[in-house]
C-alpha cells in the first residue's frame, strides 16, 4: 500500500486510519492549499529569520542542528500520527525553517545569487508539474507511483549509506562532488524528487474525494511541504555543483 506514494508521509494507510467524514468535517482541496501556504508562511519566515542572522555575523550552527533534528523527530510522529498533524505541523515549519534558512545563507555565501535561482527553479517545477497533472499530461497509474517511489526509496538508501559511512570517514564516490557523473547524479534526484509532487497532488485530490477528516488537510500540506523542501535541497546542490566547475 505504501507503494501508492513516492512521499513517504502520504499514503493510502492514511485515509483507511482516518475514516469517512461528510460535510465540513471533510477534506477538502481549498482546504489543503490554505494549510499549505500557511505552512509555507511559517517556514520562510524562520528561514528569513536564520538567514538574517547568519548574515549579521551570529552562530547559526545551533539552530541549523536543532532545527533538522527536531523537525525529522516531528517529521516522523505526524507520518506516524496523522491525527498529530493540526498541531504540530506548524512546529515542523518552524524547525524546519530555521535548518533551511542557516543552509541556504551558508550556500549563498558561497555562491551568490544561487538561493534566489533555486527557489525561482522550484517554484517553476511545482507550476509546471500542477498544471501537468491538472490537464492530465501527466497521470498517477499505479505503475507510475510504485516506480516514483521505488526510486526515493533507493535514493533514500544511498543518503542512507552515505551518512553511515562518512560517520568512519569513507566518501560515496560522485555523490557529492561535481564531476560529470555527480552532476548527472544530482539531476536524476531533482527529477525524482519533483514526481513525488505529482504523487502528493494525487493524495490530495484522492483525499478529498473519498471524504478524509478535516485534519488530513494539515496532513495532505505537511507532505507537500516536505517534497517541496526536497527538491529545493537538491536543486541548490545542483546548481552548487554547476557553479563550483
Amino acid at each position: 500500500m505504501l507503494g501508492r506514494s513516492g512521499n513517504p508521509t502520504l499514503n493510502d494507510k492514511s485515509f483507511e486510519k482516518s475514516g469517512h467524514y461528510l460535510g465540513a468535517d471533510r477534506m477538502t482541496i481549498e482546504g489543503t492549499v490554505n494549510k499549505a501556504f500557511i505552512t509555507l508562511a511559517i517556514l520562510l519566515g524562520a528561514a528569513f529569520a536564520t538567514w538574517s542572522m547568519y548574515f549579521n555575523g551570529q552562530n547559526v550552527t545551533g539552530l541549523a542542528i536543532g532545527g533538522a533534528i527536531g523537525g525529522l523527530i516531528l517529521a516522523l510522529v505526524i507520518s506516524f500520527k496523522p491525527t498529530t498533524a493540526r498541531y504540530l505541523v506548524p512546529v515542523y515549519a518552524a524547525l524546519e525553517g530555521a535548518f533551511l534558512g542557516a543552509l541556504s545563507a551558508s550556500y549563498e555565501g558561497r555562491f551568490n545569487g544561487i538561493t534566489l535561482q533555486a527557489a525561482l527553479i522550484t517554484m517553476c517545477v511545482f507550476i509546471a508539474l500542477l498544471l501537468a497533472y491538472k490537464t492530465r499530461l501527466i497521470k498517477a497509474t499505479e505503475n507510475f507511483k510504485l516506480g516514483v517511489f521505488a526510486a526515493t526509496a533507493g535514493i533514500a538508501l544511498v543518503y542512507l549509506v552515505s551518512i553511515v559511512l562518512g560517520m568512519f570517514g569513507v566518501t560515496v564516490p560522485y555523490l557529492h562532488d561535481n564531476s560529470l557523473i555527480g552532476i548527472g547524479i544530482s539531476l536524476v534526484i531533482v527529477i525524482v524528487a519533483a514526481l513525488n509532487l505529482v504523487l502528493d497532488f494525487d493524495f490530495i485530490e484522492q483525499g478529498a474525494q473519498r471524504g478524509a477528516p478535516k485534519y488530513m488537510e494539515w496532513y495532505g500540506a505537511f507532505g507537500l511541504i516536505v517534497t517541496l523542501v526536497w527538491l529545493y535541497i537538491e536543486i541548490l546542490r545542483l546548481l552548487s555543483k554547476l557553479r563550483s566547475r
